[in-house]
């Protein structure tokens, strides 16, 4: 003999049974026809008892809510005594209720998807390492810029002026091939500051100017071997 099943949806309350409803037949939460969500939902607990299921409390309450809803919608409306005067509408607590429950069900679907995520992933608190086990990345410009800053107040506290009587023009081009020059006359390699060894403010930058566009035409490259130790300038011999 073929054995049929008969799979029953579960809900966790009585609103989810309501907007469960609602959904399914598309009504309109504003002017819900309670007549008609009443019978679907008192069928919907018929068969619970038709399996002999238990049938929590809050769901039998509601059931006597929207029987009670529906006896008042029966009911003849008074008459008004003015046009001023609005007549209550019984649905009018429902839809109130439905209305929080389903922005509650909005939130906590949000809250479940973020917390799905997460569970994903494994975090803890930072530990903190001693600072040569820390190889440093890519020489930033905001490293560079640092780098830069420190050899001007070097030169302040020498008190170098910052403009000469007569003004000396300086241009990068100029500042590219003494630059080179200084690589190729110390091996190719020479620390950051040796670049800037001598020149009043005006010359520095220029030269600072200088040090960029040779890493742009990728002619040298500024490098730290480990996090605040020496920057150094060197050729590029052979890299892409």
């Amino acid at each position: 003999m073929e054995q049929y099943s008969v799979r029953l949806e579960s809900f966790e309350g009585p609103m989810e049974l309501l907007m469960h409803l609602i959904e399914k037949n598309k009504i309109d939460i504003y002017d819900i026809p309670i007549a008609e969500l009443t019978e679907q939902y008192i069928e919907y607990l018929d068969q619970f008892r038709e399996f002999n299921l238990d049938i929590a409390s809050e769901f039998l309450v509601m059931a006597a809510t929207l029987l009670q809803i529906k006896s008042r919608m029966m009911l003849p409306k008074p008459v008004k005594v003015s046009e001023d005067q609005d007549v209550e509408d019984p649905r009018q607590e429902l839809i109130q209720r439905i209305l929080e429950y389903r922005r509650y069900k909005e939130v906590s679907n949000v809250l479940e998807d973020m917390q799905a995520k997460q569970e994903r992933y494994f975090t803890r608190q930072p530990m903190e390492l001693p600072v040569h086990h820390l190889p440093p990345d890519n020489l930033s410009m905001k490293d560079l810029l640092h780098a830069f800053n420190n050899v001007l107040a070097m030169h302040r506290e020498l008190k170098i002026p910052d403009a000469l009587v007569e003004p000396e023009e300086y241009t990068v081009s100029e500042k590219m091939e003494l630059i080179l020059s200084l690589l190729n006359s110390n091996g190719g390699k020479v620390k950051f500051e040796e670049a800037f060894s001598c020149g009043n403010r005006s010359e520095l930058i220029t030269t600072f100017l200088a040090v960029l566009e040779l890493i742009k035409l990728k002619t040298i490259k500024v490098w730290q071997q480990d996090r605040f130790s020496d920057i150094y300038i060197s050729i590029r011999v052979g890299e892409n």
